[in-house]
């Protein structure tokens, strides 16, 4: 059932020290449980191709941008479909959306096993991002919300972390399977337990949707080209927004392209067989999920008295781990000091996914949030994570693999500088937005 909260003196004007869960603290972490259960298959079903990609070489002789391809379609889809989804679970509901979402990618992830050339397995790929379009701006959404506002960026890390923590586990269970039972099988392997969390899923507290602007004086709805309208005019006029999307997401073109490529760098250059080098890369991986918990962790607690530092913070996180894949890749032989410093590298580069996150929810109005988080995930992956895995293995089809992967982490320059721009306007956003509140459903 649609709720909508008007806006008036009885609902707002909270101390500014008010900092409370929305629900029971029980209700709350279960609902963290269950989001974050279920952002782990999301990746495990999107990453487990990275592993199968030796063997597809292989039987189908398919180029490095071909099998690039096969990563980036996802986010290239969810970067299409997230914003009108979010849109809509911003003004119905979140929990069943996500149930929703869930069946699909989960059947999508199914049906990958059954394809037999590269064009039904791209389609099959294709799906899953429609059935994940939307989901990390709902999960996000309601895990700000629920939560206390001085846990936000450690949650938010920790949800997003879930990302790294499910490719690892897509990596390993698609590398040991795929020695055992062939590729195609790793496809069924992973996609069955997300059926079974999206059904539970059901059991999750939502929250009550907020009007934009307050109800109307008659109760009616806004029609939807009004939503819009007001919905595309309060994101524009949320300058930090821009900022941190572009930062965001060119900081993410290195992530994705270390979690896609890895394997095979390792492979080529280190002379490792595809299931040892799925190993290795999945700690890369998983550096990168402790890192984002870290992080987010780190930067909370260094930024509770000064909101600002948050982004100047992350800005100088982006430009070193720069400098230490260039090191990794232009600098450093193949061999144990290589791999050493690619694992210090990938447990910086997610340095942006609780903090950034945290920020979007700051300055978002509270009616908008999946809105808001899901403009973040249409930079991300547009602009980060589609790009990366098809950009490096471009690169690498002109001149090298590791030529590519020491040329892509130059985009952080570019993610150091949003973030620092958006220092500029951070503050009045925040403010602007800082006495709206919201209740549970």
């Amino acid at each position: 059932m649609l709720h909508f909260n008007k806006v008036t003196k009885a609902d707002t004007p909270a101390p500014a020290t008010v900092d409370r869960y929305l629900v029971p603290p029980l209700q709350a972490w279960f609902a963290f449980a269950m989001t974050f259960a279920l952002m782990l298959f999301d990746y495990i079903d999107r990453q487990v191709i990275v592993s199968l990609f030796p063997h597809m070489k292989t039987d189908w002789g398919l180029s490095d941008k071909q099998l690039g391809g096969l990563v980036s379609v996802i986010s290239l889809v969810v970067a299409i479909g997230g914003l009108p989804v979010a849109l809509l679970a911003d003004r119905f509901s979140r929990v069943k959306s996500v149930v929703v979402m869930a069946t699909i990618w989960s059947l999508a992830t199914i049906s990958c096993m059954f394809s037999r050339s590269y064009g039904a397995l791209f389609a099959a790929r294709a799906c899953v991002g429609a059935g994940e379009a939307g989901y990390g701006s709902v999960g996000a959404a309601l895990i700000a919300s629920l939560f206390p506002r001085r846990l936000r960026g450690m949650l938010l890390g920790a949800f997003f972390g879930a990302a790294s923590l499910g490719s690892v586990l897509g990596v390993l269970i698609g590398g040991a399977v795929a020695a055992r039972w062939g590729w195609q099988a790793a496809f069924g392997v992973v996609g069955f337990p997300g059926l079974a969390l999206a059904l539970a899923y059901l059991l999750v507290r939502d929250y009550r949707t907020v009007d934009l602007h307050g109800a109307t004086q008659s109760g009616t709805q806004h029609s939807l080209k009004t939503l819009v309208m007001r919905t595309v005019r309060t994101l524009l006029r949320t300058r930090t927004l821009v900022w941190v999307c572009l930062g965001a997401a060119m900081q993410l073109i290195v992530v994705s392209a270390i979690w896609s490529w890895l394997p095979s760098f390792l492979n080529r250059y280190h002379g490792v067989a595809p299931a040892q080098a799925s190993l290795k890369a999945a700690l890369v991986v998983l550096a990168g999920a402790v890192g984002s918990l870290t992080w987010g962790w780190t930067v909370d607690r260094l930024a509770k008295d000064r909101p600002q530092l948050r982004l100047s913070l992350v800005a100088v996180l982006c430009l070193l781990s720069m400098l230490i894949f260039v090191c990794a890749f232009g600098l450093a032989e193949p061999g144990a000091g290589q791999f050493q410093l690619i694992l210090v590298g990938g447990f910086v580069m997610a340095c942006t996914v609780g903090p950034i996150s945290a920020v979007v929810f700051d300055v978002i109005h509270p009616a908008m949030r999946s809105t808001g988080a899901a403009v973040l995930s249409l930079a991300q992956n547009l602009l980060g994570l589609a790009v990366g895995p098809f950009l490096t293995g471009w690169l690498s089809d002109l001149w090298s693999l590791q030529t590519a992967l020491l040329l892509v982490p130059l985009t952080s320059l570019i993610a150091a500088f949003a973030f620092l721009r958006s220092t500029r306007s951070y503050d009045a956003d925040m403010k602007a937005v800082a006495a709206i509140r919201i209740s549970a459903d």
